[in-house]
């Protein structure tokens, strides 16, 4: 067995261990685990599935970082005729019900942004917490230069558009409303304590930075949050 591998099995179980320790209730998957431990073995890994705590990186938001959403493909086959937004609408939903090719046709959803019950799929978008404009323009600063979005390839651009741990159905109209707005700009009607702990988790999966009024705006919330609401 070469040296890296044997790291990355003792680092999964070590990793595994304190998060049962922690009292976690997300463990990291294998492949997310594998991506964490290869930073630790000298290769890149666009993300982190580790809990994570503290404030984000703080830098001016990356303005000459060019966005199209269409560089963004979501979204993806996810087998037996669901695409991603059918398999989000089917696990956030309660009685879902599905008609041929996926079709859903039946279900009851909670918008947590503004708590409106939906019984009618076509009224919910599926909502990148982070969006995806605002992901562009969140790379950080290291040794002076900018690093992560602007870089990423097609297919980690994909990954992210598709990363169940970053989407949620909600109304269309409050979607719309947030439209690529950060926290500083936009909060939810509905509990907004975990609409920006969700927010935080998400850039710290991807490694992303936050502006100043973000982080500002970050804090603010959080600060007003129940003791274990806080990150």
């Amino acid at each position: 067995m070469d040296v890296p591998t044997a790291l990355k099995r003792v680092g999964i179980a070590v990793v595994a261990v304190i998060a049962a320790f922690l009292g976690y209730q997300h463990v990291p998957d294998l492949p997310d685990l594998l991506d964490q431990l290869d930073d630790a073995t000298g290769t890149s890994s666009q993300t982190t599935d580790a809990p994570q705590a503290g404030p984000l990186p703080i830098a001016p938001e990356d303005t000459g970082a060019h966005y199209d959403r269409d560089d963004w493909p979501h979204w993806t086959y996810q087998g037996e005729g669901c695409d991603m937004r059918d398999r989000i609408l089917i696990e956030q939903g309660r009685s879902v019900r599905q008609g041929d090719d996926c079709a859903i046709t039946d279900g009851t959803w909670l918008s947590s942004y503004d708590g409106a019950t939906v019984t009618d799929p076509s009224e919910l978008d599926i909502d990148h917490i982070v969006p995806l404009a605002e992901v562009m323009r969140s790379g950080r600063i290291v040794d002076g230069r900018r690093v992560g979005p602007r870089d990423w390839t097609k297919e980690e651009r994909e990954r992210y558009a598709n990363d169940p741990k970053g989407l949620i159905a909600v109304t269309a109209a409050t979607n719309r409303a947030k439209g690529d707005q950060d926290p500083a700009h936009w909060l939810p009607e509905r509990d907004q304590c975990g609409y920006v702990r969700h927010w935080v988790e998400v850039k710290h999966r991807y490694k992303l930075s936050a502006d100043q009024d973000e982080a500002e705006a970050i804090a603010n919330v959080l600060d007003n949050c129940p003791s274990d609401q806080r990150e």
